[in-house]
């Protein structure tokens, strides 16, 4: 009878520790009554975000003083000595702003070296409220501070607070302080609280110029609740152009450092809706259950002993440990699978418990299975950019119901997946359909390995694999149980990138969730191919995916909650005393349409004006003209030496009107041998064609501005 019904027992088991590994990679309880004055309080963390996301806070804005004025006020409460940090700075991006960081200092009995809790008070411009970004930050450090000078402990470390400006703008901020405050020289850690969305798991990001080794070992010992972190997110983000106020500490400074930094709702991104109520309150309290153990721990380590020449594997698991291993294990690891998994192929083959006709059979629902998910994911969602193109509007890639199209995609996979293998016979030696799959994914992992080796954790799988296969070889029914936990592993390395990727890069790649699905079901290929029913399980999962896709269209739209992202920009020309409507948009509304029209005329293609997506207009309408303060311009020549290549040129700009904003277009073949603003001098930078040349990153873009806020 428990037979029977092992594969229902198992299934259940499944569902459930799927729901387990959600569950416990944060903390869930956050309706928190007289907690401890000492221990971080998510509800007091709540109210330091309510009242600096009241309104957008952008550099200039009257609510960007009154932030920082409440970051000063709340620090005095703590009876902290404030002081704030002022100054112009210019970035090799050829950004200029006046930054106003505040910084305060917990003296150690030590010798003066210091960490530094770092996030950035400033919001995008100009509509967002800022809440998770980087409020959260904000209340994080406030209310972590606050609970650990309640408890009163002694440390040796000093411990300097960061409270950065003009992040959004350019991570000045960041730099005014690295470069010229006082106390940079004496950090030698930073934990930096920032990002990317509104909500779901808060992940640790490494910063280090050199191996991560010392660094992960340290994380380990400060033994954080829930690590949600691997070294193929450390590899990856290594390889992006994102960056934060830590990869300034790291690149002129030399300091290492932990960023933490959440990406779910990223439609909520730099948007008016990145509001205290979309904060979910989960996420802040993942924040705080990483600032205060690490704090705890550093506030004695040893500061000088966080670089290393090695880099070490490392991913999390449930419940809150994080599994390490060298870089050196890699290639040992790899050729031991490999060998392993040689040898037990011949020793089936030997023995008749494999064929290669069985083996090469196999290859053939798995492969049908893996091209068909990824293809109709593909297709799929190709379908809902021509039936909802509003989506295109969306200029994150992520939309408001995206997390329903990453299930239904999941499900769709399985559905595929499940009825592909219901096709063929039993009578087959079940052996042979795992034999591709498991040399696939060692092949994934031997690639990975040399060219991502961050993700060379994949080939543990593979270890598991071959000891199910070689009880596939050994007994006719294998224990479904035994099976199941030895796919845990595979489980437990491959979940988080079924929905992070999407949510990261936008549902463009919906199909990588696809194929994550269909490796992660070809790893339980020793469990599934001994249920009974697969069809059924086949229609189960096209059932959910059909409802999935319901709901989705039924969200499809937009609402006063979740509204349409828009773009209106009133443009005038001085020289041709015009004016006119612009927008990124393709799709009008009823706030839009007043302004452009039904049917608006293509923006021309040289108009330039910088989108942080790189996006050009779309269309463009003249507009009435509007009395607007026109700027004091002095341009002059300053050297007159006709024999000389290089020109001297002086330019003033008096906006004689409040502006938060002035950028400066310049032809790309015009170079700078130096270029001053503000007194500020532009670094320079010696290209590949023997020329030097300042603001190097403007040249990577064909009409980069240089601007100054």
């Amino acid at each position: 009878m428990l037979k029977k019904l092992s594969p229902i027992l198992v299934l259940l088991l499944l569902i459930f520790t799927v729901w387990y590994l959600f569950y416990s990679s944060m903390p869930s309880d956050v309706e928190e009554t007289d907690v401890p004055i000492s221990r971080f309080s998510t509800l007091r963390a709540l109210e330091h975000v309510e009242q600096t996301a009241k309104a957008p806070h952008f550099v200039g804005s009257n609510n960007h003083s009154r932030v920082r004025n409440y970051i000063i006020d709340e620090l005095q409460k703590q009876g902290l000595e404030v002081q704030t940090q002022q100054g112009y700075v210019l970035n090799n991006s050829g950004t200029l702003s006046y930054a106003q960081n505040v910084l305060s200092r917990i003296n150690g009995t030590g010798d003066g070296e210091a960490i530094v809790l770092m996030s950035h008070y400033d919001s995008a411009v100009h509509s967002s409220y800022g809440a998770s970004d980087a409020a959260s930050g904000v209340a994080t450090i406030l209310e972590g501070i606050r609970a650990f000078l309640a408890e009163n402990p002694s440390h040796e470390n000093d411990i300097i607070l960061l409270f950065t400006d003009v992040e959004e703008t350019g991570l000045l901020g960041a730099q005014l302080f690295i470069k010229e405050h006082p106390w940079a020289k004496d950090v030698k850690l930073a934990l930096n609280f920032e990002s990317r969305g509104s909500g779901g798991n808060s992940f640790m990001l490494l910063e280090t110029n050199k191996g991560n080794a010392n660094l992960v070992e340290n994380f380990v010992k400060a033994n954080p609740s829930f690590p949600s972190t691997s070294s193929l997110y450390y590899s990856i983000y290594k390889m992006l152009p994102n960056d934060t106020d830590l990869t300034v500490l790291r690149e002129e400074g030399k300091v290492n450092g932990f960023n933490f930094a959440f990406i779910d709702d990223h439609f909520d991104y730099h948007t008016a809706n990145d509001t205290p109520a979309n904060l979910d309150p989960e996420t802040l309290a993942h924040q705080g259950s990483y600032l205060m153990p690490l704090l705890n721990y550093f506030k004695d380590a040893d500061l000088n002993n966080l670089d290393s020449e090695e880099d070490l594997i490392y991913f999390n698991v449930p419940p809150g440990e994080l599994l390490t291993y060298p870089f050196s294990w890699i290639l040992p690891m790899l050729l031991i699978a490999t060998l392993l998994f040689l040898g037990i192929t011949v020793y089936g083959l030997s023995t008749k418990g494999l064929s290669l006709k069985s083996i090469f059979k196999g290859a053939v629902p798995y492969f049908i299975s893996l091209i068909g998910a990824a293809l109709f994911s593909f297709l799929l969602w190709e379908l809902c950019l021509i039936i909802y193109p509003q989506y295109g509007e969306m200029e994150h890639g992520f939309t408001y119901n995206g997390y329903y199209y990453i299930s239904a995609v999941i499900f769709l996979s399985l559905a595929i997946a499940f009825f592909v293998y219901s096709n063929f016979k039993d009578k087959d030696p079940r052996a042979g359909y795992f034999v591709i799959p498991l040399l696939f994914w060692l092949i994934i992992s031997a690639l990975v390995s040399f060219y991502l080796k961050g993700a060379a954790y994949f080939v543990i799988p593979v270890f598991f694999g071959c000891i199910q296969l070689w009880v596939m070889l050994r007994q006719r029914k294998p224990n479904l149980f035994l099976m199941f936990f030895l796919s845990l592993p595979a489980l437990i390395i491959i979940r988080p990138f079924l929905v992070t990727f999407a949510v990261a890069l936008g549902l463009k790649i919906l199909f990588v969730a696809a194929l994550f699905t269909v490796f992660l079901f070809s790893l339980f290929l020793p469990v599934f191919l001994y249920f009974g029913r697969k069809k059924i399980l086949a229609g189960l999962g096209f059932l959910i995916f059909t409802t999935l896709f319901i709901i989705a269209h039924f969200k499809s739209g937009f609402s006063e909650d979740r509204q349409k992202p828009n773009s209106l920009v009133y443009l005038y020309d001085a020289d041709a005393e015009k004016a006119t409507w612009n927008t990124y948009d393709e799709i009008f509304d009823s706030w839009t349409t007043p302004f452009l029209g039904e049917d608006p005329a293509e923006s021309p293609r040289d108009v330039n004006f910088e989108s942080k997506y790189s996006s050009g207009f779309t269309y463009s309408v003249p507009a009435p003209l509007v009395p607007i303060e026109e700027p004091g311009i002095i341009y002059r020549r300053t050297s007159m030496d006709s024999l000389s290549a290089l020109k001297n040129y002086s330019l003033k700009i008096a906006p004689n009107r409040k502006v938060n904003r002035i950028e400066l277009f310049v032809d790309r073949d015009k170079n700078f041998e130096n270029f001053t603003v503000n007194n500020q001098l532009a670094d320079s930078v010696k290209l590949g064609s023997g020329t030097f040349h300042v603001f190097s990153k403007r040249w990577s873009n064909l009409a980069a501005p240089l601007s100054c806020c």
